[in-house]
């Protein structure tokens, strides 16, 4: 939902709808730039209920990899929504995901576009994919672990947008009015709504949709870049007559979004074992509004909500007393405690991070973040302004230096505390090494001047790609600190 909107047609909206090793305590200095290179992907399996890494909620599982270890993922969408046919995708370069990766970040959420896979029904593009897979290799060359997202914004096409092809929209006649200062209100227009309608409860319908991520998965299962796959972008839906918020919401996410995300599970799963399925509710989770998405029957399940405040999405300023932050991080968490699923935050970040409260809201929402969520994807990774999350001249955008933490990527092991104090720039991990499997615990540490040391005999090895690896004696309890040099 990215777009400079009023926040009163939001609620309104919503209510409808080179080695160097130290050993032991010694100290190895990072050097004041990381260039990665080519490193190998992996694919997750199912994550235990490990109190996690920067998480203070043990009762929400974490992200593991296929050797057990667990994930964080810090990253951006990155996206082209300018072209398409031909042109789809160009947008994106490989500069994208090698400057994404050089500021410390492993995550990309990738938008692809069902309009553009499959413009005939039945006829997917080759040269779609193909573009899709290039992208992939530049992940995979520069380390970045990749969540493919089938993207709609208002639908679809039918609507002037991108999501759902034409085809495969209906709307029974009922009217459409176009809000070019405020499209967000667009998906309050009665055809777009009788759309989802139909989307969701016409078997040829679903079938398409499904056969759409059964073509994706098998194509792209065995990618070393692929984590995951994000089902459908902030699904919304039609609103009964006296429906409250919280009612048509919970309503459409019951009844419509759990079995239709258990419909593309196994339509994924017919392909890609390994993967994880992503799944999201209505936007209304931004108003403090818990979902009421039923159980999505896979192992493999992350729960991916989007984190915007209407107000600020309308261009208004943090408010630190309003508690929008605090209520959020309740609603949210209710799902993945009730279903013992990890978390993934899809989206998050405001228009205009130049306002005065903004240093604090960046702050705020790394912390409460790191309470829960196995990582999270800002929007969006491009060069210019509003969003974007650096300036054309590759510095960030005012306030998005925050996001840039160090952070363990992986640890082979129980992680028992890991914490960030942004204001002595001191990052603390402590674990119990894997007593059997990968012992190599990964730090994503950023550019500058640091220094990190390991206890207990561990050994921390700077790889060629720039990121730091720590080696520890099976069974052991390790401590890593890692602190501006």
């Amino acid at each position: 939902m990215r777009a400079s909107l009023r926040a009163g047609a939001v609620a309104a909206a919503l209510l409808i709808c080179a080695t160097t090793t130290a050993t032991a305590t010694n100290t190895i200095t990072a050097p004041a730039a990381v260039s990665p290179t080519a490193t190998a992907g992996t694919t997750p399996v199912a994550a235990p209920a490990l109190p996690g890494a920067g998480s203070s909620r043990p009762d929400i599982p974490r992200l593991t990899d296929r050797q057990g270890r667990v994930l964080t993922l810090r990253g951006w969408n990155i996206e082209d929504k300018t072209h398409r046919g031909e042109q789809a995708l160009t947008g994106i370069t490989e500069r994208h995901l090698r400057d994404l990766r050089a500021r410390g970040f492993d995550f990309a959420r990738l938008l692809v576009f069902w309009d553009d896979l499959e413009p005939r029904p039945g006829r997917y593009s080759a040269s779609y994919l193909r573009k899709i897979g290039r992208i992939l290799d530049w992940a995979d060359r520069y380390g970045v672990q990749v969540v493919i997202d089938a993207h709609q914004d208002v639908f679809g096409p039918a609507f002037g947008h991108r999501g759902i092809p034409a085809w495969a929209t209906r709307t029974d006649g009922l009217p459409f009015t176009a809000h070019p200062d405020d499209w967000f209100a667009e998906y309050f227009e009665p055809a777009v709504q009788r759309a989802f309608t139909h989307l969701y409860e016409d078997r040829d319908l679903r079938d398409a949709q499904a056969r759409m991520w059964r073509t994706l998965a098998a194509r792209f299962a065995r990618h070393p870049a692929v984590l995951g796959y994000d089902l459908i972008n902030e699904p919304m839906g039609e609103a009964r007559s006296g429906e409250d918020l919280a009612t048509a919401a919970r309503r459409i996410e019951r009844d419509q979004l759990t079995p239709m995300y258990n419909r593309l599970a196994r339509a994924v799963r017919s392909a890609d074992r390994d993967a994880w399925v992503f799944v999201e509710p209505t936007p209304i989770v931004g108003e403090g509004v818990p979902t009421g998405l039923g159980r999505v029957e896979d192992p493999r399940v992350v729960y991916a909500p989007h984190f915007y405040d209407s107000a600020m999405e309308a261009g208004a300023d943090y408010d630190p007393g309003a508690g929008w932050i605090e209520a959020y991080e309740r609603a949210v968490t209710a799902y993945p405690e009730r279903y013992r699923v990890p978390v993934v935050v899809g989206e998050w970040g405001p228009p205009d991070s130049s306002l005065p409260h903004m240093n604090r809201f960046y702050r705020d929402a790394m912390a409460s973040l790191g309470r829960y969520a196995s990582g999270w994807a800002g929007y969006v990774w491009c060069y210019g302004g509003g969003y974007c999350a650096v300036e054309d001249t590759g510095a960030f955008r005012p306030n998005k230096e925050l996001t840039v933490e160090p952070y363990a990527e992986s640890v082979a092991g129980r992680a028992v505390s890991a914490s960030y104090d942004p204001g002595r720039g001191v990052y603390h991990l402590a674990y119990h090494a894997a007593p059997h499997g990968s012992r190599v615990t990964v730090l994503s540490v950023p550019p500058g001047s640091w220094q990190i040391t390991a206890t207990d005999g561990a050994s921390v090895v700077r790889g060629p790609d720039g990121r730091y690896r720590v080696l520890a004696a099976p069974g052991s309890r390790v401590t890593v600190t890692i602190g501006r040099g």
